[in-house]
């Protein structure tokens, strides 16, 4: 395949996968230059797109490119002028491949975390109060504090930041600590490379002879029996030898569906803190953070304007703040709150609305696949019910702030974990067919009228 036909590719893959703000703003017009020594230079048309890429989506890139190409490669993003100045040295210093082991084994280096990422640069609201003081609790006293510490939240909203300040803080104090920070995903990966090149040595001595272990996203571990299993083992010697742990999640331990309950119980040995949307005063306060950061000056009122329209996460709301300063500046215009309603057209969503009911869904999606709406709380099987009531599932819990256990009530009483896997399926074969995804869509364009 062409640079081209991989981008292509990617593209259709994340535009599924993030959200509509997020893909609109910072992915759809970005292009592919090259793949070499196994680093992908992708061109952004700014630098303060480059800048917020690489820190916040280089993972998710990165898992989709290795799913199109069938081998991982460093996901860069650059600006036509940064690009220019980049020689082949510096390209190859910078992504030197290990060839004598499939696993690399580095991570007492301070450069795997983000710089930005510390505890002083985290603005502490409400919704975070308690992961914060946690994380900071067990950073100054590793294994002495929480053990594991288990964050879990939605996207965007900074479970990752206090992971990589937990990092920081610890390597400050300990400099020669041997800290790992990692995703389900790389550890599933790494575990994968060690059982075909014959290599668990080199596995486990990058996972277990550490002194801190941080993983993101342990969710993607359900239903892969070997890794959980060797999580499991690692999780156990670790513990055993007073090494800290610190897992992020996007849900609770007991909401992860197909989890061995060996796992499940051992993340709630520790301490489990959640992370909940800014409040309206986070907002702002984040929002006059990042500005002072940058040395900028934005009028209040284009502040404002941006806190209340995007509510859902840290990530879009910064995302927000640089679009309209990358607006501005190539406009060429001041920022002002007008500006501001211009910039963003395109990417303020409908917020998830309270007043959409659990029947206004299941009454829109029974009449679209001529279900009648006491169906979807019967016990009928068939997959003329059944798969119209896991589309309404999905929906219920994509439009509403309703928890689990409400809309598996809302569906005959069912489990919350039947939601999570309705959820997890409709999600799946939105990805993979494209007329579903549009089908679904107008369906959730028709409940909003109601």
């Amino acid at each position: 395949m062409s640079e081209q036909e991989i981008w292509k590719k990617v593209l259709e893959v994340a535009e599924s996968e993030i959200s509509k703000t997020t893909f609109n703003t910072f992915l759809k017009d970005t292009e592919l230059k090259e793949i070499r020594d196994n680093v992908a230079y992708i061109f952004v048309i700014h630098e303060f797109y480059a800048d917020w890429l690489n820190s916040n989506y280089k993972d998710v890139i990165q898992t989709i490119m290795k799913d199109i190409i069938g081998y991982e490669v460093d996901p860069k993003f650059y600006t036509a002028e940064q690009l220019a100045e980049l020689d082949e040295t510096s390209r190859k210093q910078s992504n030197t491949v290990n060839k004598t082991s499939a696993i690399d084994d580095s991570h007492d280096d301070i450069d795997q975390f983000n710089t930005h990422n510390t505890f002083d640069t985290f603005v502490i609201g409400p919704g975070n109060r308690f992961p914060h003081a946690a994380s900071l609790a067990v950073a100054e006293a590793p294994a002495q504090a929480y053990n594991p510490l288990f964050i879990y939240g939605g996207v965007g909203l900074g479970k990752t930041h206090l992971m990589h300040a937990i990092g920081h803080h610890v390597l400050s104090n300990k400099p020669n600590a041997k800290v790992l920070y990692t995703s389900s995903e790389k550890f599933t990966n790494d575990f994968i490379k060690s059982i075909r090149n014959n290599e668990p040595e080199a596995f486990r001595e990058k996972y277990r002879n550490i002194d801190v272990l941080l993983i993101d996203d342990i969710q993607f571990i359900q239903n892969k029996e070997q890794t959980q299993e060797e999580f499991f083992h690692t999780f156990n010697e670790l513990h055993q030898n007073k090494k800290q742990i610190v897992i992020s999640s996007d849900r609770p331990p007991k909401e992860i569906a197909k989890l061995e309950d060996r796992l499940r119980s051992r993340f709630e040995w520790g301490l489990i803190v959640d992370i909940t949307p800014p409040d309206y005063e986070t907002r702002m306060a984040i929002l006059q953070k990042k500005i002072e950061e940058e040395n900028l000056e934005i009028p209040a009122e284009a502040l404002n304007y941006i806190a209340n329209q995007i509510q859902s996460n840290i990530r879009e709301l910064e995302g927000a703040l640089t679009r309209l300063l990358a607006y501005s500046k190539l406009q060429g215009k001041p920022i002002t709150t007008e500006l501001a309603a211009e910039a963003l057209k395109d990417i303020i969503q409908v917020p998830k609305s309270k007043k959409i009911s659990i029947q206004d869904i299941q009454k829109v999606v029974g009449h679209y696949y001529n279900v009648r709406i006491e169906d979807f709380s019967a016990k009928k099987r068939t997959k003329s019910i059944a798969y119209p009531r896991q589309i309404a599932m999905y929906l219920s819990r994509e439009l509403t702030d309703f928890s689990l256990p409400k809309i598996g009530e809302e569906f005959g009483g069912r489990d919350h974990t039947t939601v999570i896997h309705a959820h997890e399926k409709i999600s799946n074969d939105i990805k993979a067919d494209p007329i579903f995804k549009q089908e679904v869509e107008d369906l959730e364009k028709e409940i909003r009228k109601q």
